[in-house]
């Protein structure tokens, strides 16, 4: 697997879509490897998992590599990856699985020495508002040899799927991310730290980036007169002047929590206790936060983007993208209807764990590896191989 940062780790949905299914696939008899990034954690160094160096090459049966980039560049996607790509090479993999556009720059390395290569498009990043101008065309330009150069295109969306059809005259692979069902949790850790009881609060949950829509969500939240809380949990990703920005925000609210990163116990809770969990952006590929929350039975309450629609179908509520008056009237309609929301929460759950499953998903990604008469396998950001 190229072009996750590192597994295991939460700091974004390719790196949970990696860990998922390089476990899967290495339980099920894969040779697995993953080349992590060097470099720490991007929330903190604290949530480091070290995985990678000597003593801890393997992670539930994945191999882990760490590859050297510069640490704090947004350009450390494309030097990883042609690093990472140039390492590959004379590796006995029998599929070279990129992830995300910007690390597929440097795939057509990979094809001029005759190597399979697979793209999982994660979503359209050249879009996404933390990248500069020139960044912004080498992720463009990623996208661009995904759908010139790669033998397999996965995407995590429908509309994904049209626009390189659109665009490329592509044709690609529909796979969407997945999520297992989990056990709810009481409110102990978030009780204690935080203050919060069940359904006392409201939960943003994801990367604090600008296409995520915080913003709007602490505009929106303001005009409300209510005594619940709205929890902002999530670490900053390349965007530290809008995370600044948005603790500025939150400082002028009370009723504004913000935990930063979250992870374990303290992240089961606050999804298990929400009243609801809102997601107001205005870029995604396919939201794991989302499908996650849904997984714990929580009403959802998204942009009317197509990648957020997609996901929840009639078994949540959208508002206008981008639209503050239209988020906040929908966020006060559901603080009034107790019974509306438990409506949604009581349908979410199951209709989330049958429609996204990762064991499904990962036989899925399995079958497009084996295209083409190809008898053995690599994973998502990681290499397999069918031993």
């Amino acid at each position: 697997m190229i072009g996750h940062k590192r597994i295991p780790s939460r700091e974004g949905g390719v790196e949970i879509v990696v860990e998922e299914l390089a476990v899967r696939m290495a339980a099920g008899g894969h040779t697995v490897e993953a080349y992590n990034r060097y470099g720490h954690h991007v929330s903190d160094k604290k949530y480091d998992e070290d995985y990678g160096r000597k003593g801890r090459e393997y992670y539930k049966g994945v191999r882990v590599r760490i590859i050297p980039t510069f640490e704090n560049s947004k350009l450390n996607a494309i030097v990883y990856s042609f690093f990472a790509t140039l390492r590959a090479l004379p590796g006995d993999y029998d599929v070279l699985h990129y992830h995300a556009e910007g690390p597929c720059a440097m795939l057509w390395i990979a094809k001029l020495f005759g190597k399979r290569v697979v793209v999982t498009v994660h979503g359209l990043d050249w879009q996404r508002a933390k990248w500069g101008n020139f960044a912004s065309k080498v992720i463009k330009f990623g996208e661009k040899m995904a759908a010139k150069y790669a033998d397999e295109v996965i995407v995590l969306s429908k509309n994904v799927q049209q626009y390189f059809r659109d665009h490329y005259g592509r044709e690609t692979v529909y796979i969407p991310n997945g999520v297992m069902r989990p056990e709810t949790a009481g409110c102990g850790m978030i009780k204690e730290k935080y203050g919060l009881e069940k359904d006392g609060y409201i939960l943003f949950l994801a990367r604090l980036v600008p296409e995520k829509g915080i913003h709007y969500l602490l505009k929106a939240f303001k005009g409300i007169a209510t005594d619940k809380k709205l929890v902002i949990a999530g670490g900053n990703s390349h965007a530290i002047e809008y995370m600044e920005k948005i603790r500025a925000m939150a400082a002028k609210d009370p009723r504004v929590i913000m935990t930063d990163f979250v992870q374990g116990q303290i992240l089961e809770e606050l999804y298990s206790n929400a009243y609801f969990f809102v997601l107001p952006s205005d870029v995604e590929g396919m939201a794991l936060s989302l499908l996650e929350a849904m997984s714990y039975g929580n009403c959802c309450l998204v942009s009317d983007i197509e990648e957020n629609v997609e996901v929840v179908g009639e078994y949540g509520c959208h508002f206008r993208k981008s639209d503050v008056k239209d988020l906040r009237d929908k966020m006060a309609s559901l603080i009034a209807s107790p019974e509306k929301t438990a409506e949604y929460k009581k349908a979410s759950q199951d209709y989330i764990c049958s429609k996204f499953n990762w064991d499904d998903i990962t036989k899925q990604t399995l079958e497009v590896y084996s295209a083409g008469n190809v008898s053995k396998t690599h994973a998502n950001g990681h290499f397999a191989r069918r031993r």
